[in-house]
């Protein structure tokens, strides 16, 4: 874990003064064609990059960065989209994931959990009925899983400033201190002992309002005080749809929809949390949102997504931040 952290340091620190040391985001050669998906997630597990769920019902597939090929694996038990997912314990877990139509998709009443051992799925713990909600952040620490804002009704109302612990050792599940604010359509991460959530928007179809209401402020959770604080300086770029990834002392934020522009956001911006200042880093190659970002042995890898703000068109492609 120390030569983790210590590459995604020195990762950072490099990329930050790209222009002097040619940092690039390059896209990838896959030796095979992945499957289109949007509002998906892509998340990192023992090594590969799982690209699942998404509008529809898109199989699992699986990337293997040592020789850039795509794995098709299992079908979905069903439509999932707009969730944050995670490797826990060498499986991949969906929470606080939407299913169904736009603009009243709902909420998944449990856990769904994929093995990637034995290519297969199955339904997890329930979530109290009154907590349930979708486009939520979740992240891990320990033994526990947390899952943090979203949105109730789709697209149409109902943005929470919820923030939930899941112990996957008790089975309880405990209600913690809301978030300054709500959002939806965003990704949380740990840094440190600080979970943060940046980015997002509050959905609101019922007004006319998808898009517009972005949010620029940044919230942490500091888990030494247990309470929520607000980053001094907000995102440079707000908007939804936004992945990000996190290791101490630094916060990546990229992709992301916003109505300032028809195209998905190409920003990669990174957050220092100890002076809370920003540094633009390289822009990706091809704009997106609705997808998630991985880290590995000193790149950043992003793939999938919608290339336009809304829903398409899907996207199929994978790049990765890195330098010369």
């Amino acid at each position: 874990m120390k030569t983790f952290l210590l590459a995604f340091f020195v990762l950072i620190s490099y990329l930050a003064s790209a222009q002097s040391i040619g940092a690039n985001c390059k896209k990838l050669q896959a030796a095979n064609q992945a499957v289109p998906r949007h509002e998906n997630s892509l998340v990192e597990c023992n090594g590969k990059f799982y690209a699942l769920g998404g509008r529809g019902e898109r199989p699992v597939e699986a990337f293997n960065p040592e020789t850039n090929e795509w794995t098709i694996l299992a079908d979905s038990p069903m439509e999932f989209h707009h969730f944050q997912a995670i490797s826990f314990e060498n499986e991949i877990y969906v929470l606080g994931a939407f299913t169904g139509p736009y603009p009243h998709e709902t909420p998944i009443p449990e856990f769904l959990i994929f093995n990637t051992k034995d290519n297969s799925w199955r339904k997890g713990p329930k979530i109290p009925e009154s907590r349930r909600r979708g486009s939520a952040g979740v992240f891990t620490r320990g033994d526990k899983i947390y899952m943090v804002c979203g949105i109730i009704d789709g697209h149409w109302n109902g943005f929470v400033p919820w923030f939930d612990e899941y112990d996957t050792k008790t089975g309880e599940w405990k209600v913690l201190p809301d978030a300054p604010r709500p959002r939806d359509h965003f990704s949380a991460s740990l840094v440190g002992d600080r979970a943060y959530v940046a980015g997002g928007r509050t959905s609101h179809a019922e007004i006319g309002k998808v898009l517009e209401l972005t949010i620029p402020e940044v919230d942490y959770f500091d888990f030494n005080t247990n309470t929520w604080s607000t980053v001094s300086a907000d995102l440079p770029t707000p908007r939804g749809g936004t992945s990000s990834i996190g290791n101490e002392p630094y916060l990546l934020v990229m992709n992301g929809e916003s109505v300032q522009q028809v195209q998905g956001h190409s920003e990669v911006e990174v957050l220092d949390t100890r002076n809370e200042t920003w540094t633009r880093l390289p822009d990706l190659n091809q704009g997106r949102h609705g997808t998630g970002v991985v880290y590995w042995k000193g790149k950043v890898y992003v793939a999938a997504g919608s290339a336009n703000r809304g829903g398409g068109p899907e996207l199929n492609d994978i790049e990765c931040l890195e330098w010369n």
